[in-house]
């Protein structure tokens, strides 16, 4: 079996580079939604994302439902939950979400970089997937990822640290918010091609696919454009021509 980037690298070549954030605001009909969306969108989809607050309704069989179902439809499967904690209590919550069927976890780098070493090293030899935030999509995240901070003698901006520390431990990509062009840009120059940028904020939150794929995203991860539309087979379509119009 092949590793996680080689995997969804794979799949972006024959569908498409687009991750489906199936981030609903409400727990009603959760597991029939989510099936549903698999079963229609799956064909335009190279991966499907659940943040934690659409996991934590669910119970074990049907996170297991789903992550089978989204493996039968030749999608790769993200759990966006930012861990960050101490190392045993990583490995742990890490051990849990592949036994659940996941393919890649989201991890918040802020535990530090030897905690995300361990994280990576341990997923790689699962043949799983470890990103790390770098720069979020939401406009507080200038706030927060922009923040100097000193390691010695030497000053940069946490976003900054964390490019450097995913690249070092040598990650299976990066969050930066495709409603930071320039900070894609940044990244997708400095990682020299060692890693992949996952880009959430397209559509809703105001981040447009064609400056987030020229500034150097790899992955475009949209949600509530697709799941409040009226017809999703039609808006992920669309999606997709704006991808493929060169």
């Amino acid at each position: 079996m092949n590793n996680f980037s080689e995997r969804i690298k794979k799949l972006a070549r024959q569908k498409s580079p687009l991750i489906l954030a199936n981030d609903y605001d409400d727990n009603k009909n959760l597991e029939n939604r989510t099936l549903k969306n698999i079963d229609t969108l799956s064909d335009y989809l190279c991966a499907i994302k659940f943040n934690m607050h659409v996991l934590l309704p669910l119970g074990e069989k049907q996170i297991q439902k789903i992550t089978k179902k989204a493996h039968d439809n030749h999608l790769e499967v993200i759990a966006d939950i930012k861990l960050n904690d101490i190392g045993n209590t990583n490995l742990t919550a890490l051990n849990t979400l592949w036994n659940l069927g996941f393919d890649c976890v989201i991890v918040n780098p802020i535990m530090g970089p030897d905690n995300l070493h361990n994280l990576i090293q341990f997923s790689h030899k699962n043949k799983k997937g470890i990103i790390s935030l770098c720069h979020m999509s939401s406009p507080e995240a200038k706030v927060t990822y922009e923040l100097s901070v000193k390691l010695g003698s030497k000053e940069t901006s946490l976003y900054k640290l964390f490019l450097e520390w995913a690249k070092k431990m040598s990650a299976d990509g990066i969050i930066v918010g495709a409603t930071f062009p320039e900070i894609i840009k940044f990244c997708k120059k400095q990682s020299r091609g060692k890693l992949n940028i996952f880009s959430p904020g397209i559509g809703t939150q105001g981040g447009d696919i064609d400056s987030a794929l020229s500034a150097g995203s790899d992955y475009l991860i949209v949600g509530r454009t697709i799941l409040n539309s009226k017809y999703p087979i039609d808006t992920a379509r669309q999606i997709l021509k704006l991808i493929h119009k060169d």
